[in-house]
């Protein structure tokens, strides 16, 4: 006897099963710490294992798929990333998804929608855990190389990004989600019992992550799927290869096909999505302008939504480190070398202006000047290295535009750097610029390069220079104050208050760490929602309130009434 069974039984047998063979007990998550880091010291085990699966990565060319219902779809429509140090070397080539995939990702999400949300968050978090070990440790090489030679990190920029942020991101997620679960109405009058549920969206949600951050893309899709929503994923271009690694863990540790959809495509391809009337949120990190621009397309569809989408964005910023005459100089320098030209200013809080007290400038200048000198420029996979290439030739014409206007302007001056050369890679030197005009161009726009401007004040004018630093950007991602009077440092908490999402004393703009200090800004640098928080996942639940009686009613009147 033979049994044909389709795929619609199969899946209501699943979900039957699901129902069926949900506990009653109430689980506990693993206790965990955040994950430590490596720091891959000439001759460690870890060392030799990323430098061999650097080697791996520069020797074959990925074949990268659109991923829909887990069906790879290769659509002839191809692209190709390289190395940015090494741009005449291809090592992926990624098929575009167009619209017909487009479509069917948006049909698969709204059939698997049910039945993931349906699964008890236990195994929905347990996939997540499982993910993350495997980022922790057997995976841990092959990420982080693809993650280095893809998008120009060094190994201890990929070690905080793509495994240990990315480690933390996905066990947190799981602790953030328990707490949101737990949370309950705290009274019940007599004869009732309130309860709060938590739902998904009543549609999917689109996930368009940036270059920089592997650790962001990992994020940007698992966390709204974690809250039991179903996703379409849009990596960067320049970063399809190390999101594409972080999808087959994913796949590995269990995630049910259809779940989560990859999608590399042109960013008005995906943007269709945004015109379907299942469109149920948008996870976002990237530009202020490409942001807006989608902010307006999904107002301009309000009447034809099911329901007000949800809309989560981290874009730019004008981040500051402003030195108090009382500042320790060698520590305010060094940590603003290391703000300013870390993955060569590509990380969305890179510090790129600076304001130093006039009596402290002559040794911040010198300090800075040899600090720079001491910084090595070459291969991503060359361990030596502190800086490697920007992303691509679009990056390094606009870097090289900052510079040459720099070096043509009589308000500015080049004080390190000020070179580049894309002839083998987009390599553009550790820039820094000083200016007497606290309005010019590189004080004010966001460069997201090794660019980094100064402005000198006068030591008297503290107070005026707290309210420029406040004034001159649109943005309000990071800043910093370095002070050792604590008088100057509350009255620059208190003046800048609203001038960064995440605010440093006496630490750099930059390396939020998931779990201990969430992330994100506000103005034109985004919605606010904090990454590594609770916050962000509550925008991806929607809260439902029962309230049960427990005592008939037997008469319709009131006491007064009598």
């Amino acid at each position: 006897v033979s049994f044909v069974i389709t795929l619609k039984m199969l899946r209501a047998a699943t979900s039957s099963s699901i129902r069926r063979f949900s506990s009653n007990a109430r689980f506990v998550l693993p206790a965990f710490e955040g994950e430590p880091f490596r720091h891959y010291a000439p001759g460690t085990p870890e060392a030799i294992s990323l430098k061999a699966a650097c080697e791996k990565v520069r020797s074959q060319v990925v074949e990268i798929p659109c991923v829909v219902n887990g069906k790879e779809i290769f659509t002839g429509d191809v692209a190709e990333q390289v190395i940015p140090s090494d741009h005449g070397h291809v090592i992926a080539r990624f098929h575009k998804a167009n619209s017909e995939v487009i479509q069917e990702a948006i049909q698969v999400s709204n059939s698997a929608r049910k039945e993931w949300e349906d699964m008890p968050f236990e195994h929905r978090a347990a996939i997540f855990k499982k993910a993350a070990d495997l980022i922790a440790g057997p995976e841990a090489s092959r990420v982080m190389a693809a993650t280095m030679l893809g998008t120009g990190k060094t190994p201890w920029q990929a070690e905080i990004d793509s495994r240990v942020e990315s480690v933390d991101f996905l066990r947190l997620n799981n602790k953030f989600a328990e707490d949101i679960y737990t949370a309950q109405p705290p009274l019940n009058s007599r004869n009732t019992w309130n309860r709060m549920r938590y739902r998904g969206m009543e549609g999917f949600v689109l996930a368009i992550s940036p270059f920089n951050f592997c650790a962001i893309g990992a994020n940007l899709c698992a966390s709204p799927a974690l809250m039991g929503n179903t996703v379409l994923w849009k990596p960067a271009s320049t970063a399809v290869l190390s999101n594409y690694e972080i999808f087959k863990i994913y796949q590995e540790a269990g995630l049910p096909d259809g779940v989560i959809s990859f999608l590399p495509s042109a960013g008005r391809v995906v943007g269709e999505a945004i015109n379907h009337k299942d469109f149920g949120g948008l996870h976002f990190t990237g530009s202020t302008q490409v942001f807006n621009n989608l902010w307006q397309q999904i107002g301009s569809n309000l009447g034809n939504y099911k329901s007000y989408p949800r809309i989560v964005g981290e874009t730019g910023g004008k981040n500051f480190h402003l030195l108090h005459k009382s500042a320790d100089v060698e520590h305010a320098v060094n940590n603003t070398v290391r703000g300013a030209f870390e993955y060569q200013g590509q990380k969305c809080s890179a510090c790129s202006r600076m304001y130093v007290p006039k009596s402290l400038w002559p040794e911040v200048k010198q300090r800075l000047q040899e600090r720079v000198a001491e910084i090595k420029i070459g291969q991503m996979d060359d361990f030596e290295n502190f800086m490697t290439a920007v992303i691509d030739a679009s990056a390094f014409s606009d870097h090289k535009g900052f510079i040459d206007r720099a070096h043509a302007s009589p308000e500015a001056d080049i004080i390190a750097g000020g070179t580049y050369d894309d002839s083998k890679g987009y390599f553009v030197q550790p820039t820094i610029i000083v200016t007497e005009n606290p309005r010019y161009e590189t004080m004010e726009e966001e460069i997201f390069g090794p660019v980094l401007t100064v402005f000198v004040y006068e030591d008297s004018d503290w107070d005026a220079t707290l309210k420029l630093v406040d004034s001159t950007s649109p943005y309000a991602l990071t800043g910093s104050i370095f002070a050792r009077e604590r008088t100057a440092i509350v009255e620059a908490e208190a003046a800048l208050k609203f001038s960064a999402g995440n605010f440093y004393i006496n630490d750099k703009s930059t390396g939020a760490v998931v779990g201990e200090q969430p992330f994100g800004g506000a103005r034109a640098s985004g919605t606010n929602d904090k990454a590594g928080s609770h916050l962000n996942l509550l925008r991806w639940t929607q809260a439902q309130t029962i309230k049960e009686n427990m005592v008939p009613l037997r008469e319709i009147g009131y006491p007064h009434m009598e």
